[in-house]
C-alpha cells in the first residue's frame, strides 16, 4: 500500500480526512456551519486528486489504486473512470480545439461571469458522449474493464444512498436529509463543477496552436499547496505523464516562454478582475491571445499540431490507466 512517490503521503492524508470531516457533523451537527466548508474544499481536492491518479497512479499496488479510486469517487462526486474518457483520450489530444468535448467556445468566445458559471453545464452534456462511448465499448469487448465502471457507480451512488439514511436514521428526516446534503451530495456536486471551471479558466482564451501558450497558468504558493500542484496548467499539458509535485520545476523551464498575460499570481485577484469587475466594464473581458481554437493554421486539417508533450509511451490508454484501475487497454 506504498505510494510510488513519497509526495502522495499528503495525497493519502487528505484522503483519510475527508470522512473524518463528514463523521464529526454527522456526530455533531452543530459542527455543519465550521465544518461544512471543509467538506467542499475536500471534494475540490478530491477532484483534483482523481485527476492526478488518472495520470500517475498514487500506489505502487494496482489493487491498492482500485480501491483508491473507489475512494475518491465517493468525495469527488463521480466516478472516476470518467477523467479517461473524458480528459486523458480526449481533452489531451485536442486541448480546447474542435474535436475537444470540454471546448469552452461551444456557444460564444467570450469570457464573461455568467458565461464561466454555466459551463459546468454545458460541458457535463457534451462529455456523457465520450462517457457513454467508452462504456458501451467496454461491455462490448472489455468485460473487465466494465464490471469496474460498474462498481464505480454503485460505490459512488451506494455512498449518497447511505449518507442519507445515516444521517435520517440518527438525526431524524430533516436533519438527516441536511446532513446528507452538506457533507456529501453538495460538496460532490461542487467538487466536480469547481474541475470544470478550473478547465474553462485555464484554457479560455489562451492559443492551443502554441507550444506553450496553450493554457492559462496560476503560479501561487497557496492555491498550488491547497489543490497539488493544479494551477501549472501548461507545464502539465506538456507533460502528461509526470507526478503533480515535480509540475514547479517543469514550469519553472517553459516560464520565460509562456506570454506572461497567462501566468498570474494570485487567483482570486484574477477571479475579481475578470468576473467582477467585467460585470460593471465588459471591456475589460480577456481577449484571445494567439489564435483562436476554431482558428486553424492554413494546410492543417483543423486539427493542428498539438502542444509538443514528453509522453512516458501511450499517456492513458495503457499502464496509467490500467494500474489506476481502469483498465483502459481496449482495441
Amino acid at each position: 500500500m506504498l505510494p510510488r512517490n513519497a509526495a502522495d503521503y499528503r495525497t493519502i492524508l487528505w484522503a483519510l480526512m475527508m470522512p473524518v470531516v463528514v463523521v464529526a457533523q454527522y456526530v455533531n451537527p452543530k459542527l455543519i456551519p465550521f465544518l461544512c466548508p471543509l467538506s467542499f474544499y475536500f471534494s475540490m481536492a478530491a477532484g483534483t486528486i482523481a485527476h492526478n491518479h488518472n495520470h500517475c497512479p498514487t500506489f505502487k499496488n494496482r489493487k491498492a489504486n482500485q480501491i483508491f479510486a473507489y475512494w475518491i469517487s465517493v468525495f469527488y462526486g463521480y466516478p472516476t473512470f470518467a477523467w479517461v474518457p473524458t480528459h486523458n483520450l480526449n481533452h489531451h489530444k485536442h486541448v480546447n480545439r474542435e474535436g475537444d468535448a470540454t471546448i469552452t467556445w461551444r456557444h460564444t468566445n467570450r469570457n464573461t461571469w455568467y458565461v464561466a458559471l454555466s459551463y459546468f453545464f454545458v460541458s457535463a452534456y457534451h462529455q456523457s458522449g465520450p462517457i457513454k462511448e467508452y462504456i458501451a465499448k467496454a461491455k462490448r469487448s472489455n468485460p473487465a474493464l466494465y464490471r469496474e465502471i460498474i462498481r464505480q457507480y454503485a460505490i459512488w451512488i451506494g455512498a449518497m444512498a447511505v449518507a442519507v439514511a445515516a444521517g435520517i436514521g440518527v438525526h431524524g428526516v430533516a436533519t438527516g436529509v441536511k446532513l446528507a446534503l452538506l457533507t456529501v451530495i453538495l460538496p460532490g456536486f461542487f467538487g466536480t463543477w469547481t474541475m470544470m471551471w478550473f478547465n474553462y479558466m485555464q484554457h479560455v482564451h489562451c492559443d492551443p496552436w502554441s507550444e506553450h501558450n496553450h493554457s492559462r497558468n496560476f503560479d501561487g504558493w497557496w492555491m498550488n499547496k491547497l489543490l497539488f500542484n493544479n494551477g501549472y496548467h501548461a507545464a502539465h499539458h506538456e507533460n502528461p505523464g509526470a507526478h503533480w509535485s515535480k509540475l514547479p520545476e517543469l514550469h519553472a523551464k517553459i516560464a520565460d516562454k509562456i506570454d506572461p498575460a497567462l501566468i498570474y499570481k494570485n487567483f482570486w485577484w484574477w477571479i475579481f478582475r475578470y468576473y467582477v469587475v467585467t460585470a460593471f466594464a465588459p471591456s475589460l473581458e480577456t481577449k484571445q491571445l494567439g489564435r483562436a481554437p476554431f482558428d486553424p493554421p492554413e494546410n492543417t486539417d483543423g486539427k493542428g499540431p498539438r502542444p509538443k508533450m514528453r509522453e512516458r509511451g501511450p499517456m492513458t490508454d495503457s499502464v496509467d490507466a490500467l494500474d489506476a484501475g481502469n483498465n483502459a487497454q481496449m482495441a
